[in-house]
């Protein structure tokens, strides 16, 4: 099963995008990659799926799961 995933993304003309996966258009553009990220956060949450922030080259800076985790963390006990 395909996780379902957000990103951050480089607008190559400025600002920054974020699309839902496999999307061609994005949902919102926005200036800074802060707002982006804050954007996509608070509907990565509501739709419990993984957020993938990536650099201005394209390439991925971080991740954050917000759903089902395949590889969730062990307990530290």
């Amino acid at each position: 099963m395909a996780r379902k995933t957000h990103h951050v993304l480089p607008k190559s003309t400025g600002g920054w995008d974020v699309k839902k996966g496999g999307a061609e258009r994005a949902s919102k553009h926005l200036d800074t990659k802060q707002k982006a990220i804050d954007y996509a956060r608070t509907i990565s949450q509501n739709q419990g799926t993984e957020l993938v922030i990536h650099k201005k080259d394209g390439t991925i800076q971080n991740s954050d799961s917000h759903g089902n985790d395949p590889f969730p963390p062990r307990d530290t006990k």
